[in-house]
Parts: C-alpha cells; structure tokens; sequence
C-alpha cells in the first residue's frame, strides 16, 4: 500500500518542460506600387526685396502720408520733409545764376568789341588776352551756378519721400514733428515685398543628384505648407540653388519663389516644404514601422507559413507618406512586422493580432444623461 502510495506520488510530481509562448504582433504585406519621391524640410519665408527708408537731406519731419503695416505701392508718397530751407537755397542758387549769366554775357560783349579793337592796334595783347580770360571765367561761373541750382533742386526733391517698390510698410520708426538727419540718421521705415515671397531650406548634399536631374528633367515642384493650412499647400518654383555645401551640416541650401498674392506666407515664419523629385515605379514598400535598425544595417521580420519569425536584411530606399522603399531582400506579398518587434528573435513563434485602429468619436448620450 505505502509503495503504491510513493509511486503515485513520484508520477503525480513529474513536470513536462513548458511550451513557447507565441508572440502577439501585428503583421502587414510588403507591397509593389508607384511612389511619387519627395524631400521634406523646415523652410523660413523670406522677402524677396527690403528697403531701409532713410532721409536724404536732414530737417523736421512735417508730413507722414501712410498707416504703418498696409501696403504701399512703388512711387507712393510716404513722408515729407520742411521744404523752405530747401526753397530758400533754391531760389539764392538761382540768383546766382542769373547775375552771373549777366556778367557772362557782358564779358563776352567786350571781348568781341576787343576783336576789332585789337586788330586796329589800339589795345596791347596784355588787356585782349585779359578780356577773354573775363569772358571764359564768367562762363565757368555760369555753368558752377547751374550745377547749384540742379543741386538745391535735388535736395527739395528729396523732401518729399516715395516708397521705391510696392510692399507692406512696416512700423512707423519716427514720428511727426521730429527732425531726422540725412542719411547717417536712423530708417523712418521698413517696406518689404511680400508678394512673391522666398522660402529657403536646406536638403542634404547626398541628394543633391536627384535634384539636379529632376530639375534637368522638368520634374521638379515645390511645396510649401503652413502650420494648421495643411489643407491647402502653395505651389511654388524652385529658383535658387547654392553653390557650395555648407561643411559644418553637409547641407545645401536652396530657395523657391512662391507668390503670395493672399498673403498666407510671412517673412520670418517657418513651414514645411515638399520638394518633389518625380516617382518610381513598381518598387517594394513597407510600412516605416517595419524597418529595424541593426549593427550588420537594416532588417525586418518576416512572418513564414508556419507563423516564425525570420530576421531579413534588407536595403532601404527613401522614405514616403509613412513607407520606405526596400530596394533588396523583399518580394511583394510577404509578411512583415509592423508592431511587437521588442519580443521577437529569429524562430520565435508568433500571433497575429489585428492592427490598433485610431479610436472614433463618442457618441453623445440620449435625453442629456449618462
């Protein structure tokens, strides 16, 4: 009895070795499609011309025709200066002119009269010389006083103050009533042209070759999309391409033009830009998820028939709207693990699991309570 006791109790105590838990992951199909190649980068918008507007001649300023932050169009009057010192000098210029035009002409009456006076015997050479020396100084005098007079005229042109292009007026930096120096003295004004505007980044040099033929080809577009417009994109062109990489970030900066006729870009304010490079056909993609970084490269997990699990090398193209190209070491229709991956080893079992949808949105409660 107590043997039989000992045997039930030596059979009842044996242990089976424990079974390999499978896996949870979620698994997509690597796909053959047409991807249309793009470059993402963070651009700042810039002006595509600015002008510092500074006085030319120094005085009060007595009139400023324009609200500061609205838009200005090329040959709009912007501010003046107090003429009348101006005025002044204008005026004694031509006073100047005037008498000396006088003294020219008579000079040049007596160096004629000189000319029979001369051929006669009555004056020595001495006093016929002199008088037409006379003549050509008063002639030069006239032509000083002309300058002078162009000179005052510039100088009350400038009183009055023209906005160069058409732009949007910045803030107004001195106000009515003050006197501002010529030149040397502070900007009254900033206009910058918004419209078109710049928007400049910077792609990496490595792609440098797939721009410059896509370029070549026609191919190429760009995109600028800015914070909560995501919508509604701006198309613009690509009109800048820097002639050296920078060898600090091994980047290259480039620019697109893009009008702005609505004002939706601002210079200063960073978007996201599109430049596309044209597309590939028929290539094998996978979900970005899918790709694994190891020491030997990049890898996925491809899910057998017999739900294992294998490591596979693989070579990565560019990467687009959440899928990267895989160039080598897939073939479309395969499985890949897209989530769980933390779990895994090559021949580890796995389960299938749908994938995690994005969760919709609750409904309200009828008659107004939970």
């Amino acid at each position: 009895m107590a043997a039989a006791f000992l045997l039930a109790a030596a059979c009842g105590g044996r242990s089976e070795p424990p079974r390999a838990t499978a896996v949870p992951v979620v698994v997509e199909e690597a796909a053959r499609r047409t991807v249309a190649l793009q470059l993402r980068a963070v651009g700042n918008v810039e002006t595509v011309d600015t002008v510092t507007v500074k006085p030319q001649v120094g005085g009060e300023l007595v009139g400023v025709h324009f609200r500061e932050g609205t838009d200005v169009r090329a040959g709009d009057l912007l501010f003046t200066i107090d003429p009348r010192p101006y005025q002044a000098a204008l005026h004694q210029a031509e006073a100047a002119l005037a008498r000396d035009e006088a003294n020219a002409r008579n000079a040049r009456l007596e160096a004629q009269r000189a000319e029979s006076l001369f051929a006669q015997g009555v004056l020595s050479r001495e006093q016929y010389d002199a008088l037409h020396n006379s003549a050509d100084a008063f002639d030069a005098a006239v032509r000083a006083d002309r300058a002078g007079v162009e000179a005052a005229g510039l100088s009350l042109g400038y009183c009055t103050i023209r906005s160069p292009i058409d732009g949007r007026a910045g803030s107004l930096l001195v106000q009515r009533g003050n006197v501002v120096k010529a030149i040397d003295g502070g900007p009254l004004v900033v206009i910058n042209r918004v419209d078109p505007v710049f928007v400049a980044f910077s792609v990496p040099e490595r792609r440098l070759g797939e721009v410059e033929a896509a370029r070549a080809a026609g191919q190429l577009a760009v995109v600028a999309v800015a914070a909560g417009e995501e919508a509604h994109p701006l198309s613009g062109e690509l009109t800048f391409l820097d002639n050296a990489v920078d060898r600090t970030t091994g980047m290259i900066r480039l620019k697109g033009t893009f009008p702005n006729r609505e004002r939706r870009l601002w210079p200063g304010q960073f978007v996201d830009v599109r430049l596309s490079t044209g597309s590939r056909p028929d290539v094998v993609v996978v979900p970005t998820p899918a790709i694994q970084a190891g020491q030997s490269g990049a890898f996925v997990f491809v899910v057998r028939e017999d739900l294992t699990v294998e490591a596979r090398p693989v070579v990565t193209g560019p990467e687009v709207d959440g899928s990267v190209v895989v160039e080598k070491g897939l073939q479309a229709g395969e499985r890949v693990v897209t989530d769980g991956q933390i779990r895994l080893v090559p021949g580890a079992k796995v389960e299938l699991k749908p994938p995690v949808t994005a969760p919709g949105p609750v409904p309200a409660a009828a008659g107004g309570r939970p």
